[in-house]
């Protein structure tokens, strides 16, 4: 786990993303609007129990921990050197942000998005087959053998602590937890 000195603490929203439907990709918006306790205003994970469509069959009063996906940016220009093109909202998230080390950082990291919105970090997205079904050979583009680096590079996910409007060029603000800092589980 890296030390809170070794994290970039502020960052940028690039591009925000929602559908209502269960769809690997997701359209990118002008705005997004975060709604406390259930997600994104109008999109397929918004609830609070979980709506992830493998897990909501099984367990369907699970509380939602994946209401809010996020990625960075530099994933793209990355996947980008081994012949992928992919771009903000390709993977399915509801947030690009850019200059944020998101898969490093702790888990219950609270990032502020926006003049109002906070998402909290609940663990790692854990790429699944639907990724390689969209590019062939993605899946182990994202899956890290550096023992140093967390296992995935597909994003973070998190719940909405405090609800309000996010858009391309907002502020993305980090503010680490409490020590000891632990690593984001894999959800």
């Amino acid at each position: 786990m890296p030390q809170a000195n070794d994290l970039s603490v502020e960052g940028r929203v690039v591009a925000v993303a929602a559908d209502r439907g269960h769809h690997f990709s997701k359209p990118t918006r002008d705005f997004i609007a975060l709604v406390e306790g259930h997600g994104v205003e109008g999109d397929a994970h918004c609830g609070a129990f979980v709506r992830h469509r493998f897990l909501a069959r099984r367990r369907p009063r699970l509380p939602n921990l994946r209401q809010v996906h996020l990625i960075p940016s530099e994933l793209f220009a990355n996947l980008g050197k081994a012949g992928f093109s992919i771009a903000a909202g390709d993977l399915g998230e509801n947030v690009t942000t850019a200059g944020l080390d998101l898969e490093r950082l702790p888990l219950g990291t609270l990032i502020e998005l926006g003049p109002t919105a906070i998402v909290e970090l609940t663990g790692l997205r854990t790429p699944c087959v639907l990724i390689d079904r969209f590019r062939p050979g993605l899946k182990r583009q994202v899956l890290s053998s550096a023992e140093t680096a967390p296992p995935f590079k597909s994003g973070v996910l998190g719940v909405v602590r405090a609800g309000g409007p996010v858009a391309a060029g907002d502020a993305a603000r980090v503010r680490l937890p409490a020590s000891p800092l632990r690593a984001l589980p894999a959800l």
